[in-house]
């Protein structure tokens, strides 16, 4: 016979579960809440991230860089420095900023679509080695609005949304 919780979940199958995810997170082969930094890391640089697209949108490479900045200092133990010999150098531009249709019905224009690809470089100065990660996402529109509107209308969610990838490549090796 075995003992049931209040919700039909075998007693044993909730102790196990609890039991695996407390063992994970004590031995640091992840975390929910943290992001994955050696031990030895204390210090970042993150450089201004450049807009090296064809198309350039002025605010979006203060945006994002401010943006990571934040995160990384937030939700990290790390401290930030304008130093050459800073544990890890974080540097990036933007590869990729279009526009294109993403769905036409009856000869007419229902939803377009902007594309946003990052190329970000980490330098790792403990360990001497150097790390690349493409980050890219599309966000998608009403084909009614102009790429100005579906700009103005999208800009945060696109820089939410490019940040949290940016930090997952970096931090969580996602």
């Amino acid at each position: 016979m075995q003992t049931r919780s209040k919700k039909g979940v075998p007693f044993l199958v909730v102790i196990a579960f609890a039991a695996f995810f407390l063992l994970m997170g004590s031995c640091n082969i992840y975390k929910f809440n943290e992001a994955t930094i050696p031990v030895d890391i204390k210090t970042v640089k993150v450089h201004y991230i450049e807009n090296k697209a064809r198309y350039i949108n002025p605010q979006m490479s203060p945006k994002l860089t401010d943006k990571l900045r934040q995160k990384i200092i937030g939700q990290t133990r790390l401290s930030q420095t304008n130093s050459d010999t800073a544990d890890w150098d974080v540097s990036g531009y933007i590869t990729d900023y279009s526009f294109s249709t993403s769905a036409i019905s009856g000869q007419q224009v229902v939803n377009n679509r902007l594309t946003i690809a990052v190329h970000i470089i980490l330098i790792d100065r403990k360990k001497d080695e150097k790390k690349e990660h493409d980050v890219s996402r599309s966000f998608e529109f009403k084909g009614n609005q102009t790429f100005q509107q579906a700009e103005n209308a999208l800009s945060d969610e696109i820089i939410r949304t490019l940040t949290d990838e940016i930090f997952n490549r970096l931090f969580s090796n996602w």
